[in-house]
């Protein structure tokens, strides 16, 4: 009996639950608490435009698009080159990095190409010649083991040997020839595989050859005025799904007194083509919404204004997306002018022809309607 009333007590202490006479009651259960309210975005308070230029950083509103918020306020210099590049130069580079001449050697011209191609394989062929004459006079043999010396034998010797050419007139003679000819075979055979590579990766890499207009202009335009440039594909090869940005990028200064760059995109009257088999003249009208609406030339050149395009494309025949940039500065953009006509008469079969070569040429914009 004492062992079940210590049971009892243990129950009674332990469990939430209320032992009489042997019997457990359930204990009644508190009612619960109510959940707290669900707080919503209607519920929050409104974060005004003013309270964030009083309290964000400087480059916090606007952004920069990469090109960093103490450039973009201090810079003075055109962000974006006419040829796409950006005019950047990044210093504490070691030589490998500044040079890059892997990426070099596959952005440059054709032309450049070819040229630093053969311009390294004379000159290998010149340092290798040399450390020839300097293995001796006897370094180099014909079949009858007559000395060939010279400089200009060692140099078209030192060609049969880098192209693994061969003709057998003349051999190395001596271990420091021979070596010094082991060392040039195996810097041409990794030369030939560099060259080839670096051939089958430019033809392989699709690029954009897009002519833009060296000027734009601002010209009358459905009874208002509308800032315009225009491009065209240089290639036979076509781009599809073509489109178009352009960022008015100028400095201005906030509530602070602080001078930072504002990039505002300009909304554009026809942003993307599906096609550009011709020319196409990119119009940006200047109505009450436009952020050049009450800026002359003069007020564009006072807050350092730029123009960025971006243009993105498909390529037909890679089917690969590419892309070609260039910017406009104040004294690029003509006022009062329009872009002369480049459209041909159409040929005999037909087909409609345009002459590139005016793709720069304007006119007075009282000239024609």
């Amino acid at each position: 009996m004492e062992t079940s009333d210590m049971i009892m007590g243990i129950l009674r202490a332990d469990f939430p639950t209320v032992v009489r006479a042997g019997k457990f009651r359930a204990r009644p259960t508190p009612p619960a608490a109510a959940p707290p309210a669900v707080q919503t975005f209607h519920d929050l308070p409104v974060l005004k435009l003013s309270d964030l230029e009083s309290a964000a950083p400087d480059g916090a509103l606007d952004a920069d698009l990469g090109f960093g918020g103490v450039v973009a306020r201090e810079s003075r210099q055109r962000l974006l080159n006419p040829d796409g590049t950006f005019n950047v130069a990044r210093e504490g580079l070691g030589p490998i990095e500044r040079l890059a001449p892997y990426h070099a050697l596959l952005a440059m011209r054709w032309p450049a190409f070819l040229g630093w191609c053969a311009g390294f394989y004379v000159v290998v062929n010149l340092l290798f010649a040399v450390a020839y004459v300097l293995c001796g006079p006897g370094a180099l043999v014909d079949g009858a083991g007559t000395v060939q010396a010279g400089f200009w034998r060692a140099f078209f010797f030192s060609v049969e040997t880098f192209a693994t050419i061969g003709y057998g007139a003349i051999a190395p003679a001596g271990l420091p020839a021979n070596l010094l000819m082991t060392l040039e075979s195996l810097v041409g055979v990794l030369a030939v595989a560099l060259v080839t590579g670096l051939v089958f990766a430019r033809f392989s890499r699709p690029t954009a050859r897009i002519r833009f207009s060296r000027r734009a202009v601002v010209a009358p335009y459905r009874g208002g005025r509308a800032f315009m440039f225009r491009l065209a594909n240089e290639r036979r090869s076509e781009l599809l799904q073509v489109e178009a940005r352009v960022l008015y990028s100028h400095r201005v200064v906030d509530l602070a007194g602080r001078a930072n760059r504002r990039f505002e995109e300009l909304p554009l009257e026809r942003q993307r083509v599906a096609f550009f088999p011709l020319s196409w003249t990119v119009v940006h009208p200047i109505d009450e919404r436009s952020p050049l609406r009450d800026r002359t030339p003069e007020a564009m050149a006072a807050e350092d204004a730029e123009f960025l395009v971006l243009l993105s494309g498909v390529d037909e025949t890679s089917a690969a997306v590419v892309h070609a940039r260039t910017s406009y500065k104040p004294h690029e953009v003509l006022t009062d002018a329009r872009f002369a006509s480049v459209y041909l008469p159409p040929r005999d079969d037909g087909a409609l022809r345009i002459d590139v070569a005016r793709l720069d040429e304007v006119e007075p914009a009282s000239g024609r309607r």
